[in-house]
């Protein structure tokens, strides 16, 4: 049976929940994922814990806080005016609130663009902006990964 090394191209089912059995994210019940180890798909951490795995396991791994996406990174808390990030928004929608998680369109100095998503802490309606955390949602946190490996190539 086929086994997962550091650079195998993978179709799998996965979760990550936060500590209370959320999920943040999960591909069970729909549509599996396809990725290749090693290109930044998925933090060093989780793809250390699928390598040595054949295909067809399901394991369960719990982390913890911290490990799966590192501690929470303060310089990732950016206040942003509410304009810009209006005009960052990847889809129009209604006003952002605390706790809204939103997608930005973002151009870098080199003229490259992506997007990325942000965590809404606060609004500050007296000075017109967004608190703005761009860290990962489970970063500092322990964290459940659960995967089922279909297909190692």
């Amino acid at each position: 049976m086929p086994t997962v090394r550091p650079d195998s191209y993978l179709t799998l089912h996965y979760r990550l929940a936060d500590p209370q059995g959320v999920d943040v994210v999960s591909t069970f019940g729909q549509t599996p994922a396809t990725l290749t180890l090693g290109q930044g798909e998925l933090s060093p951490a989780l793809e250390r814990l699928l390598v040595g795995l054949e295909e067809g396991a399901h394991s369960r791994f719990e982390l913890a806080a911290g490990e799966a996406f590192g501690a929470r990174n303060p310089a990732l808390l950016r206040r942003v005016p509410r304009a810009a990030v209006e005009q960052a928004r990847e889809r129009p929608g209604p006003a952002p609130q605390p706790g809204d998680v939103l997608r930005l369109r973002l151009s870098a100095a080199d003229g490259e663009t992506g997007v990325l998503s942000a965590l809404v802490r606060e609004i500050d309606a007296q000075q017109d902006e967004l608190l703005l955390d761009f860290n990962h949602p489970l970063a500092d946190c322990p964290t459940t990964f659960e995967v089922h490996i279909l297909a190692v190539l």
